[in-house]
């Protein structure tokens, strides 16, 4: 059995940080698009894992390259803006 070359990929504090917000960002799209307490309820679950995901990648580039963590962080609060629109509507 053959892994496609994603999977030989090694999963790094960043790459799983950017994995999680973009699965943040589909849930949030989701949840925009078709409310419901299901759909919010997952969008608040990715992104508490988006969060922990980003912690993670912060704490182990601490004095290594930081642009790929702070290009995270923002587009970790961008996300947050997108989720916050349902609670004000």
């Amino acid at each position: 059995m053959t892994r496609n070359d994603d999977s030989m990929h090694e999963q790094t504090p960043i790459t799983q940080a950017q994995n999680s917000i973009e699965t943040l960002h589909h849930a949030v799209s989701q949840a925009l698009s078709h409310p419901s307490e299901q759909s919010v309820a997952q969008a608040n679950t990715a992104l508490k894992r988006a969060k922990n995901a980003v912690d993670t990648a912060v704490k182990n580039e601490t004095g290594r390259n930081q642009q790929p963590v702070e290009f995270a962080r923002e587009l970790l609060g961008e996300e947050m803006e997108r989720l916050n629109k349902l609670s004000a509507d």
